[in-house]
C-alpha cells in the first residue's frame, strides 16, 4: 500500500467518475442507497439508543456503498448484499468494524457535547431527538454558533473516518492505522479534496438553482416538491458512488477506470 498523491484539479476528476459510474447501473445504485438511507432511518427510530446504534453502523453501512461502486466497475451488477460487505469479511474483519463504529458514535457524541457549550443543547437535542425547526431557533446567535462549533468539530472526525472501513476491508488494517492512515492521506491529498467537495456543492446547487427556475417559470410549488426530493436522492447516490474513487485512487487500487 502506497499513498498517491494528487494535484488539486483531481477533484473533479473523482466527481465525473462518480457520476459516470452511477449512470452505468443506475437503478442499482439508486435502490441501494434509498435501501441504505431507510435502514439508517428505521435504525435511528429505536427509543433510546436509536441514533447511537445508526452512528455507530454508518462507517460499515457507507463501505456498502463503496462496495457496490467497486462491483459497478467490474461489470456486475451490485446486489442488496453488497451493502454487508464489511460484516461478511470475516470475524476479525468485523471485529474491527465494530470498534470503528463504536469510535465514530463516540466522536460524533463528543461533537454535538461540545456544541451545547454554546446553545445549551439545543442543537444536539434536534439531532439527536428530533423536533421542528422554527425561524426563532433558526435565527438564535446562540444556536448558530454551536452549529458552527459541530461543523468546525466534525470535519477532522470526517477526515479520520473517510477510508477507514474500506482499509480494514481491503488492506487488513487495524481500526487505529486505518483512522491514521485515512487522516494523513485527506491531509496529503487535501486540496483535491477540498475541490471534491467544492465540486459537489456546485452540482448540487446548480441542480437546486435549476429546479426552482423551472418551478418558478410554471408557477407549480407541487413541481418542487414532486421533483425535489428524488432528485436529492439521486445526486446523494452519486456523491456516495464517488466516494469509492477518492479511496482507489489515494491508496493505488487497481481499479479500471472508466473510459
Amino acid at each position: 500500500m502506497k499513498l498517491q498523491l494528487f494535484s488539486a484539479r483531481h477533484g473533479v476528476v473523482w466527481v465525473k467518475l462518480g457520476i459516470k459510474t452511477f449512470f452505468r447501473q443506475p437503478l442499482a445504485m439508486s435502490g441501494l442507497f434509498f435501501l441504505f438511507m431507510t435502514s439508517m432511518s428505521l435504525l435511528s427510530m429505536v427509543p433510546i439508543v436509536g441514533n447511537v446504534l445508526a452512528l455507530t453502523l454508518l462507517p460499515v453501512a457507507t463501505l456498502g456503498l463503496m462496495a457496490a461502486t467497486r462491483e459497478t466497475i467490474k461489470g456486475n451488477f451490485p446486489m442488496p448484499v453488497v451493502l454487508l460487505s464489511g460484516f461478511r469479511a470475516g470475524r476479525n474483519t468485523l471485529r474491527a468494524m465494530m470498534i470503528l463504529g463504536v469510535l465514530y458514535a463516540i466522536g460524533f457524541v463528543l461533537v454535538l457535547g461540545a456544541s451545547a457549550l454554546f446553545d445549551g443543547g439545543k442543537f444536539a437535542t434536534l439531532y439527536l431527538v428530533g423536533g421542528s425547526l422554527s425561524s426563532e431557533t433558526l435565527q438564535d446567535g446562540s444556536f448558530e454558533a454551536a452549529g458552527l462549533m459541530a461543523l468546525s468539530l466534525y470535519l477532522p472526525l470526517s477526515l479520520l473516518f473517510w477510508h477507514a472501513p474500506a482499509l480494514v476491508l481491503w488492506h487488513g488494517l487495524s481500526p487505529t492505522k486505518s483512522l491514521f492512515f485515512s487522516f494523513v492521506a485527506c491531509l496529503r491529498n487535501f486540496w483535491a479534496m477540498a475541490v471534491y467537495a467544492a465540486a459537489w456543492f456546485l452540482v448540487f446547487v446548480v441542480v437546486g438553482t435549476t429546479i426552482a427556475l423551472l418551478a418558478s417559470l410554471t408557477g407549480s410549488e407541487e413541481l418542487v416538491a414532486a421533483v425535489l426530493f428524488p432528485t436529492a436522492m439521486l445526486m446523494a447516490s452519486m456523491f456516495f458512488t464517488s466516494m469509492y474513487f477518492t479511496f482507489a485512487d489515494c491508496f493505488g487500487e487497481n481499479t479500471v477506470h472508466l473510459a
